[in-house]
C-alpha cells in the first residue's frame, strides 16, 4: 500500500478490452461493465487536464484510505459538452461495490458500473492538448460510415493524465452506437 492520502498507480491494472488498439484504425470491441467508483463534476476545456487529474486523484486516495482495491485504469465518461466547457463522470474500476458502504469516503463518491456494450475504440497518443484531432478523426469516421453514438464518449487513461503536454500519453477513446 502507498502511504495515507497517496494513491496506488493505475500502471498494473487492466484496461477494459485486454487487446492494445491500433493508433491507425479503429477497432470494434465490447465494452465488459465492471463495477467502479464514481465522482461526477465539470470544467472548463482549459481546465481539462487539471480537473479530470484531480477528481481521478481524489477517487484513488478514497478507494486507497478505505481499503478498496482498484482493478482497472481510470476512464472518464463525457456527459455534455459545449463550447465553454464539460461535465464528466470520472470512474475507477473496483473489484467489487462495497457493501456495506465503507465510513470516511467522500459524500460526493458513488459506486455504480462502467459503460459497457458494443463500442468503437479509437486510440490516442501522444499529448491532451493534441486530443482534438483524434475527437476530429472520430466524427470524421463516424460521419463517413453513418454511424450515430450515444451523446458520451468514454475516455480509459492507458498512462497517467500527467499534463496537458505529456507526450507519453495513451488514451482510449470509446464511442458507443445507438
Amino acid at each position: 500500500m502507498p502511504p495515507a492520502g497517496q494513491a496506488p498507480s493505475s500502471a498494473n491494472r487492466p484496461p477494459l478490452v485486454a487487446n492494445p488498439g491500433d493508433p491507425s484504425d479503429v477497432d470494434e470491441v465490447t465494452l465488459p461493465a465492471k463495477p467502479a467508483a464514481i465522482l461526477s463534476g465539470s470544467a472548463k476545456w482549459d481546465q481539462a487536464v487539471p480537473s479530470l487529474k484531480d477528481a481521478i486523484a481524489k477517487v484513488e486516495a478514497a478507494l486507497a484510505q478505505a481499503g478498496i482495491k482498484a482493478n482497472g485504469k481510470p476512464i472518464s465518461v463525457f456527459n455534455r459538452t459545449d463550447d465553454d466547457g464539460f461535465q464528466y463522470e470520472v470512474m475507477v474500476p473496483v473489484e467489487a461495490v462495497p457493501n456495506p458502504r465503507p465510513a470516511g469516503l467522500p459524500d460526493d463518491l458513488r459506486f455504480g458500473a462502467t459503460p459497457s456494450g458494443k463500442a468503437l475504440r479509437f486510440t490516442h497518443k501522444g499529448p491532451y492538448e493534441g486530443i482534438d484531432q483524434t475527437y476530429e478523426t472520430v466524427t470524421a469516421y463516424l460521419d463517413a460510415k453513418g454511424i450515430l453514438v450515444q451523446d458520451a464518449f468514454v475516455e480509459e487513461y492507458l498512462t497517467p493524465l500527467a499534463s496537458p503536454s505529456d507526450e507519453a500519453l495513451e488514451v482510449n477513446i470509446y464511442a458507443l452506437p445507438k
